[in-house]
Parts: C-alpha cells; structure tokens; sequence
C-alpha cells in the first residue's frame, strides 16, 4: 500500500486541491467513471449533484443517481460526500444524517463499479468502501491543511471480489 502525505490549501471544491487534482489526472484516461456527489468541478463522465447549478448530467439525490447505474459497469466512482454529519444536515435532507443513508451509498457503489475498477473516496476518515463489500485498499493520500484544519484523507481501493454478500442491508 502506498501512504503519501502532501500538503495543499483547503478549498471547498475538493478536486482543485492540487495533489488531489494531481492524483485524478493520474487516474482518469479514457475511462468510465461516476460522481453522485459531483459538485461543479468533477471530472467523471456521469455526475450528479442535489445543487441546481452545478454543472452535472443529473440533479438527483446520490440513491436514486446511483440506482440507476447497471451492476459491473463502471470502472471506477468518485465518492466526495459531505464529510460530516454536520455539513450533511446543511442540505436539509432529515435522512442524510442517519448513518444507514451512507452505508447504502457505499453499498450501491460496490454494485456499480465492476471487478478490477477503482473507488476513491475523499472525507475526513480512510475509511473507504472496505472489505466487506470486496475492495482493497492500495493508496491513502493525506493532504494536512495547516493550523486547527483537519486533513483531507483520500482512499483509492481496487474491487477484488466481484460478489459479496453487503453488510448494512
């Protein structure tokens, strides 16, 4: 596994955050990625975002945009959610902040990115998509902020298994 650690700027647009956007050029060549939380710089094929005005394919909640993703297709998601409870209640969506909501997320991304693709998931946790729903992890960038910030953490974790039995149902 490869652990990096490269300082940046904050910015509320996660993907302008140079290693961030640094490590996204790495990874986008040609291939078929989704975004359910894309906001206005994303570089992935298919995004979407609740905000009327971000510049996305759909303006879906994150559920409904991902259920309508065939299994095994895509070969990797974006998943850049509101970081915290707190920041999630800020949308007005009650169940945004119950922790089922997430984990169905994250259940329906393992159903759409197909065996062999990528996930990379941006919060303040390396939690990830995890084992249970057959990837692995292979990369953790870490970009400190400075001062009383919290890092951005970014896991990027290759799906090994393609039929797992999802926790959380």
């Amino acid at each position: 596994m490869k652990i990096e650690r490269k300082w940046a700027m904050p910015n509320k647009w996660t993907f302008t955050i140079k290693p961030i956007k640094e490590l996204l050029e790495e990874k986008f060549l040609g291939k078929k990625w989704a975004d359910p939380f894309a906001g206005y710089n994303s570089p992935a094929q298919y995004t979407n975002d609740l905000d009327k005005e971000a510049p996305t394919t759909w303006h879906l909640d994150a559920l409904n945009f991902l259920g309508r993703i065939k299994d095994n297709s895509m070969d990797g998601v974006l998943y850049d959610p509101p970081y915290s409870i707190t920041q999630a209640r800020q949308y007005g969506e009650k169940r945004y902040s119950s922790m089922k909501y997430w984990a169905d997320c994250k259940n329906e991304i393992a159903r759409i990115t197909k065996p062999g693709g990528e996930v990379i998931c941006f919060g303040w946790n390396s939690m990830g998509l995890g084992k249970k729903r057959g990837f692995k992890i292979n990369r953790i960038l870490l970009v400190p902020h400075g001062g009383s910030r919290n890092d951005t953490i970014v896991t990027v974790e290759r799906k090994v298994k393609s039929k797992v039995a999802l926790p959380y149902k």
